[in-house]
């Protein structure tokens, strides 16, 4: 195991101890050793590096590295936890941790907050919640009138922005949440489908088949 450990750290940077992963996360020792095989095929996909980095993401996501998508684009930016660019194998399990079925529901929500604040300002604005609505429905190839988008919107704003201040803080976000469990499912769940392919299927279980139904 230590010979193997020291080839890995070599071949993939922040490659880290299985063991220690999964005494930090809700993976077992052999999911953690399933996703490293998942790792290694996706970092290698375009450049042998080691590294996942964005035009890999994209490409394991939706099978096409030419198709720019803000969801890709935000679920990339939150995985690449030190901001680098590209995604090592530790950031690579911790932040699909939080997609794991016993992962704590608090993680989830934070985020599902982080995804659609885009500026970071710790507010949801009406404007990107707009553009990940485009986002989602131009990925599931849905096509909605800007009035229903609108409509959409509205309904979302009077029942979760509690102060009518015209943005969505933590609290308010998880309320709404809260009120509405299938916002997690829907939001994060049907577009990781592409990836999960080749997922231990602890990490999904047959939710995605429900919601796609």
């Amino acid at each position: 195991m230590g010979c193997f450990q020291s080839k890995a750290r070599k071949q993939f940077p922040g490659h880290e101890d299985p063991v220690i992963l999964a005494s930090q996360t809700a993976f077992s020792v052999s999911e953690v050793e399933a996703l490293f095989e998942l790792f290694k095929s996706i970092c290698s996909s375009v450049i042998d590096d080691g590294l996942i980095n964005k035009e890999e993401f994209q490409l394991a996501l939706f099978k096409n590295k030419k198709k720019e998508n803000l969801f890709a684009n935000r679920i990339f930016d939150l995985f690449d936890v030190k901001g680098k660019g590209v995604i090592d194998f530790g950031d690579f399990v911790r932040s699909l941790n939080v997609f794991h079925p016993n992962a704590p529901q608090q993680d989830k929500i934070e985020f599902s907050f982080k995804l659609y604040d885009m500026d970071g300002s710790g507010f949801i604005e009406r404007q990107e919640v707009k553009q990940m609505l485009v986002a989602l429905l131009s990925e599931s190839e849905l096509k909605l009138s800007d009035e229903t988008i609108e409509i959409i919107l509205d309904k979302t704003f009077l029942e979760s922005d509690v102060n009518q201040d015209g943005k969505i803080d933590k609290s308010e976000w998880q309320n709404f949440v809260s009120q509405n469990p299938s916002l997690l499912k829907i939001m994060t769940l049907p577009y990781l489908r592409d990836i999960t392919t080749t997922f231990p299927s602890f990490v999904f279980h047959s939710e995605v088949d429900e919601i796609a139904t």
